[in-house]
């Protein structure tokens, strides 16, 4: 395999499976592929596993040397974001339109009695663009029903406060059917038409279930009179709708906009740029800065925006921030720090690529390098618990004795972060008769450390006690009696709300239930836990057969040896046919045997 595709395959298992849009590069850096996908993975993944029968698709894949994505919310975002980057770049392997025409769009004219109507063409004209669609239909739909809503006027007329005073105008046919109100010839009053012009943006920018709502009630009513085509129809234009009120996040208002967002973490600030061009995002790119100091996130992003701005040559007058950052700009520039709205949606589709950026990045890392990806994970465990040293090797102890029956407890242990099986290590309950779990945790850990000490073994940097503050009491006392509690540290992990506590400290550790210290303290418990009930389960299932064979008198050692070995169980031994037994341990034994089973039933 060359190197070029082993660095392929390695991003690729870091690739998210969220909808987006990708893209490849060739030796030289210049984009020569754009496509969409609904899960990014499976989709991209697809051009580097198999053999393709396409001869062109085969000379495409010889060429990619890199791959980018960006990703968005929905299928259709990623159709209408792959339309837009294919017009930018016009790669060379994409099938590029001759027309060169674009998604429709639904525009309201910034009219005296405004206009609504669809259009291919967004012009910066200080009209209201809506859209882009990702089929005609679909845009039809929205008109279709806006009318049905709203009586808005269908008329090419130049309406002014002059001319329809003038009279000049009549009425048309869609005043008789009632689609319109008039405002040609006054019938309709500016304030009235202008209130329904703003609920009408409100439905263009999804902000209302008033059309879903209405088509709902409509398709309801035709399914009780029994018009089950007719509502079926209705269902359709619903479904669409109710696509469309996410809201794509293309949003064709906004002209020469950039975008920024800011992800950190420990040594590493990540900035997200997206450029808006004439309601499309035509550039997105993502950089990563190594801090040197502790700088503040605020200087961060204001270099960041200037590094960019430079890079790409943006002019643009407004900037849209997640928070303000610190710089010298021109007075000319407007930040922008949207709360909600079309410009907080394009934010949070920054912050969204700027955060898959930051855990694609520890992902490659930890692929090209898992010693670092080991020494990452650690010093963020050491930094979570406060701990003095690195945790290279972590222990973790567990007590099972259900029903109080046969006591047993695990010890597993965790190097570099991962299990080491081959150091996990059972205990027989000795010295503690019923179910003291304080006790038993008292004995186990004795015993551990000592035999430790005594071989001259390793010792752990951390031991992890699955239980709560009696148990971690227990087993911090041990490590006091043995002069250890300086050379080893020692949590508790409640098993309710996976807390975590310390000796001596009443108030528990709460982590964030993504954090990555907490998933290895979980693995660890649960890893003691099964550990400790398998081993609990073996020995309480031999002791059960070896206790009914017991009661057969005449039934020695070596003839329930050879039973065990050939047939695993006692319900087998008593579902085995005569002869077989007959054949195994004789005539004589096999009787006894037969009867001892009748006897115990």
């Amino acid at each position: 395999m060359d190197d070029r595709l082993s660095y392929i395959l390695k991003i690729l298992s870091t690739i998210p499976e969220k909808p987006g849009c990708y893209q490849y590069f060739d030796r030289k850096g210049t984009i020569i592929y754009v496509g969409k996908a609904k899960n990014l993975r499976k989709r991209v993944s697809s051009y580097f596993q198999k053999e393709h029968e396409n001869k062109k698709t085969r000379v495409l894949v010889k060429h990619i040397y890199d791959l980018k994505y960006i990703v968005v919310d929905s299928e259709e975002d990623a159709l209408l974001l792959e339309n837009n980057l294919i017009k930018q770049y016009r790669p060379r392997y994409n099938v590029l339109l001759k027309d060169d025409k674009t998604y429709p769009s639904i525009v309201i004219k910034n009219e005296y009695f405004p206009r609504i109507f669809q259009t291919r063409n967004i012009v910066r004209d200080g009209y209201l663009y809506f859209g882009p669609y990702a089929s005609v239909y679909t845009a039809k739909v929205m008109l279709q029903l806006i009318k049905e809503l709203y009586p808005i006027r269908t008329c090419k007329h130049a309406l002014t406060p002059e001319s329809i005073a003038s009279g000049k105008y009549k009425v048309c046919l869609e005043y008789h059917i009632k689609r319109c109100k008039a405002p040609c010839i006054g019938l309709q009053n500016k304030e009235e038409y202008n209130r329904n012009i703003s609920e009408i943006k409100e439905i263009l920018k999804g902000n209302s279930s008033r059309v879903s709502a209405l088509l709902l009630n409509r398709m309801r009513k035709l399914s009780e009179e029994m018009r089950f085509e007719e509502a079926q129809e209705i269902k359709h234009q619903y479904d669409l709708i109710e696509n469309y009120r996410s809201k794509s996040t293309v949003v064709p208002m906004l002209h020469n906009v950039d975008v920024f967002s800011l992800e950190e973490s420990e040594q590493s600030v990540y900035i997200n740029y997206m450029h808006i061009g004439n309601g499309a995002i035509v550039q997105v790119y993502t950089i990563e800065y190594r801090k040197k100091l502790d700088e503040p996130k605020e200087e961060l992003l204001g270099l960041g925006i200037v590094e960019m701005r430079e890079r790409f040559r943006s002019n643009a007058s407004e900037i849209i921030v997640p928070f303000m950052p610190e710089g010298v700009f021109s007075q000319r520039i407007i930040f922008t720090v949207p709360q909600r709205g079309d410009k907080k949606k394009l934010l949070d589709l920054s912050i969204q690529n700027v955060k898959q950026y930051k855990i694609d990045k520890l992902k490659q890392s930890d692929k090209f390098n898992p010693e670092q990806r080991s020494t990452r994970l650690l010093t963020t465990i050491q930094k979570d618990l406060h701990l003095p040293v690195l945790p290279m090797q972590i222990e973790c102890f567990d007590n099972s004795n259900i029903q109080g029956t046969n006591p047993v407890a695990a010890c597993v242990v965790f190097k570099k972060g991962k299990p080491s099986k081959k150091d996990y290590r059972h205990f027989h309950i000795k010295t503690v008769v019923g179910p003291d779990d304080f006790a038993s945790m008292i004995e186990v850990v004795t015993r551990r450390y000592t035999r430790l000490l005594e071989e001259g073994s390793p010792l752990p940097q951390l031991v992890v006690i699955d239980g709560g503050k009696g148990q971690l009491n227990a087993a911090t006392e041990v490590l006091r009696q043995l002069d250890l509690l300086d050379k080893i540290s020692i949590v508790g992990l409640a098993k309710r709300l996976e807390e975590i506590f310390y000796p001596g400290d009443p108030i528990p550790l709460i982590l964030d239930k993504n954090s990555e210290t907490l998933k290895v303290i979980q693995h660890l418990r649960d890893e003691a836990h099964r550990f400790g009930i398998t081993f609990h389960r073996k020995m309480r299932s031999k002791k059960q057969i070896v206790s009914a064979l017991d009661e057969i008198k005449g039934i020695g050692e070596k003839t329930k040896e050879a039973l065990l070995k050939k047939y695993k169980s006692v319900k087998r031994i008593r579902e085995a046919p005569m002869d077989e037994l007959i054949e195994l341990i004789g005539e004589s034994k096999a009787g006894i045997l037969i009867n001892g089973f009748k006897k115990s039933e």
